[in-house]
């Protein structure tokens, strides 16, 4: 079945990097988008990054334009999240799901807190 397991979140100061990663299995990776998502308690999960299946078109939420970037390695199944000079209000868990499917596949999600 699909399975998706996201890591490399973390405590990361403002103005640090951070880079998660989104292992993803079950599925032929190839073929479907990525997105990352974020949520915080009381708030809905909100669209953070997506990328089409060849990795040549993305879209960002324009709270993290210009400071967060959506990867992918279609030989390793991975989608990644570098998160450069991130801000306090990007504290949340983040998840990755696969574009594509009828009901979204989630993984367990990844805590990144901002704070110094």
């Amino acid at each position: 079945q699909v399975q998706l397991v996201e890591s490399g979140g973390g405590l990361v100061q403002p103005g640090g990097s951070l880079r998660l990663s989104c292992a993803a299995s079950g599925f032929t990776f190839s073929d479907h988008g990525m997105s990352w998502y974020r949520q915080s308690p009381g708030q809905d999960r909100e669209l953070v990054a997506t990328m089409n299946n060849v990795g040549n078109v993305t879209r960002y939420a324009e709270s993290v334009q210009g400071r967060f970037t959506i990867s992918r390695d279609n030989d390793k199944n991975t989608v990644f999240l570098q998160m450069n000079s991130p801000k306090p209000e990007d504290t949340s868990m983040y998840y990755c799901t696969a574009v594509g499917f009828l009901l979204k596949p989630w993984g367990q999600g990844t805590q990144v807190t901002v704070s110094s």
